[in-house]
Order: structure tokens, then C-alpha cells, then sequence
């Protein structure tokens, strides 16, 4: 009996199913406020803890000063504008990866008693462009917060869309808190002309209260190096032996991955138990590579290990990806995917 693969799966997600979804993914299904563990030697640490519960209590005041969804979406408020009066309605964590932004963003969704979402940006843009603007608008409008992780804008159109979309909802009265690594007034900057969207960009910058998060990847404190890629033989041989594994070409998942909105990837990648890739080599140009960020964040999400045969971890993005716009992409991409290739023991 052969070893199912990834390349074999072609997820199809409806409306009610995204919206279901919105919620922060297995991993993170017992993480609280009370369980992150600050470094000591990073006192922004403690400091972010304390944004966050602060944050959550001023969402269980009721204190969005927000309107209903139909004046969200005509305009017709007499709201001030985000920052006139020193009010932020979004909380926005920033730092390097591995410091547990993430951690936090989904101990504040768990905080916070309901209506409220989750999503990545990537799956908040989809849910936009499968609902539509207005619907996404009245569907999110109805909740107390909107947790938005990996926030980043990738090009124009996401600017665009993004900045409206917040505009929309924080009128409506939704608060809401993201993560990223990258400065809200920052974002785009190095991937596209991102001068001539510096109001947007400025704009929706405003509506956040900026929290610094500094520390090392927590991912490789006092951790080994992550195993040499697998012979090809044993490779094969581990796929078979591991119930619910999945093994693949690498090149051929590459591929497949392009014909695969990104949105799916945590539904290509449910109930699989372990992922084997043979011959892995570098992605072969940038539209590959940030494709496969997003599936080893899905991988992540859920925990799932991973091995390899071929080339290094290391050599997954060449040194030019590394060195333009997407770096901390791939940088957070290389520590999760090494997290997750100490997962499994090589035996």
C-alpha cells in the first residue's frame, strides 16, 4: 500500500467553512496570558503581558466606542477618526519571530467572550475575496475582536483592500489585534512601490497601539541543530512506517502548491501525522518560496513534524531571497521548519 501525498489532496473550503474557521489553529489550544513565560532578560516581554491584559480588559468594558455594521459600511457615523483623540482600537505586536507573539494573540481571542475571529491575513483576505467586501464587512462587524496574525502587505491590491477593511470595522466598533514583523507604518516597504500607498499605509498605522517584542527565537534556545536530511531509502522507509505520514516529491509539491490558493493549506495538511519531502533543493523562484512559507506556518499551526532527504533546511531560499524584502518570511519560515524537524526522531 502506497503512502498518501499532498500533491493527491485538493481542498475546497465554502463560505460557511471559513467563517467557521476563524478561530487560532490546534497548536495553540491551551495557550492563556497566564502561561506565557517572559524571558527575564527581556523586560518587553512582561511589558507586552501587560498590553495584552489591559487590552482584553478594555474590550470587556465595552469600551470600542464602536456603531452598527450598516454605518460601518455607508459611513454615516459621527465617529472621530482613529488617533484624533489619542483612542488606538487595534493592538499591534511587533517583533522578531520566535519571541511568542503568536502565543499572545491567541491567548487574548481565548480571553475575550464571543462574537470573535481569528485568521491569518492570508485567510482574512480570502474570506474578503469569497464573501465579498460588503458581506465580509456585516459578517465581521458583529464581533468584539479580530485577530489577525503574519499580518503583511504583499502588494497593492492587499494595501488597498486591508486599509478599507479596518477602516469599516473599527467604525463598527471591533477591536482589533495582529502580529507581525514588520512596523505597521513599514509594511510593504521593499516589495513594491510602497511610496505611493504611504496614506493608506499611514492610515491604518494609526489605528494601532504599537507593542515592541524583543528576544531570541525561543525556537532554538538550548536546542540541538536540527537532524542531516534523511538518505532517500530511509526516507521512504519512515513514510511507510508512520501511520497518517504523507511523502512527496519536493519538486512536485512545489508545483502543486501553485495551483493551491494558500488559504487551503491548513485543510490540505488536516489529520496528516507527519510530512516526508524527498529531495528537497532551494524554491525555485520567490512566487514558490513564499508559497512554501505558508505552508510550513500551516505545518506549524498543527504540529506537524517533518523530514526530509536532499539539500539542508538551510538551503531552502537562496542567499538573494534572503537578502531582499521577504527576509523575515523566510527567516521565521527556516526557524518553525526547523522546530518542527526535531519533532520526530530519527530512528
Amino acid at each position: 500500500m502506497s503512502t498518501p501525498r499532498l500533491v493527491e489532496r485538493h481542498p475546497e473550503l465554502g463560505s460557511e467553512e471559513l467563517v467557521a474557521a476563524l478561530a487560532p489553529p490546534p497548536r495553540f489550544d491551551g495557550v492563556r496570558l497566564d502561561n506565557y513565560v517572559p524571558n527575564p532578560e527581556e523586560p518587553s516581554q512582561a511589558e507586552a503581558v501587560a498590553r495584552c491584559r489591559e487590552f482584553v480588559s478594555e474590550i470587556g468594558r465595552g469600551t470600542s466606542r464602536g456603531g452598527s455594521w450598516l454605518r460601518a459600511l455607508f459611513g454615516r457615523g459621527n465617529r472621530k477618526t482613529a488617533g484624533e483623540d489619542g483612542f488606538r482600537p487595534g493592538l499591534y505586536l511587533d517583533g522578531g519571530f520566535g519571541v511568542g507573539k503568536t502565543h499572545l494573540l491567541a491567548s487574548m481571542w481565548h480571553a475575550v467572550e464571543g462574537p470573535k475571529a481569528y485568521a491569518t491575513f492570508v485567510e482574512l483576505t480570502n474570506l474578503v475575496g469569497v464573501l465579498g467586501f460588503g458581506e465580509a464587512v456585516r459578517r465581521l462587524s458583529e464581533h468584539r475582536l479580530l485577530a489577525i496574525d503574519e499580518f503583511e502587505l504583499d502588494d497593492p491590491g492587499d494595501t488597498m483592500l486591508v486599509t478599507q477593511l479596518l477602516s469599516k470595522l473599527t467604525e463598527a466598533g471591533v477591536r482589533v489585534a495582529a502580529t507581525s514583523n514588520t512596523l505597521p507604518d513599514k509594511l510593504g516597504e521593499g516589495r513594491f512601490a510602497a511610496v505611493d500607498f504611504l496614506r493608506e499605509i499611514h492610515a491604518m498605522a494609526e489605528r494601532f497601539t504599537v507593542v515592541r517584542i524583543d528576544g531570541p527565537d525561543y525556537r532554538h534556545r538550548d536546542f540541538p541543530e536540527p537532524p542531516e536530511p534523511l538518505g532517500e531509502d530511509e526516507l521512504v522507509e519512515l513514510a511507510h512506517r508512520t501511520p497518517g505520514s504523507t511523502l512527496d516529491d519536493f519538486g512536485e509539491l512545489c508545483a502543486h502548491l501553485q495551483r493551491v490558493h494558500p488559504s487551503k493549506y491548513g485543510r490540505m495538511v488536516d489529520e496528516v501525522t507527519a510530512v516526508h519531502l524527498s529531495g528537497v533543493h532551494a524554491a525555485p523562484n520567490q512566487s514558490v518560496a513564499l508559497r512554501l512559507v505558508a505552508l510550513v506556518d500551516r505545518l506549524y499551526d498543527r504540529a506537524v513534524p517533518v523530514r526530509i532527504s536532499g539539500s539542508s533546511l538551510s538551503a531552502l531560499f537562496t542567499e538573494e531571497m534572503l537578502a531582499g524584502g521577504y527576509r523575515k518570511k523566510y527567516l521565521r519560515a527556516l526557524s518553525r521548519l526547523t522546530a518542527l524537524s526535531r519533532e520526530l526522531a530519527r530512528s
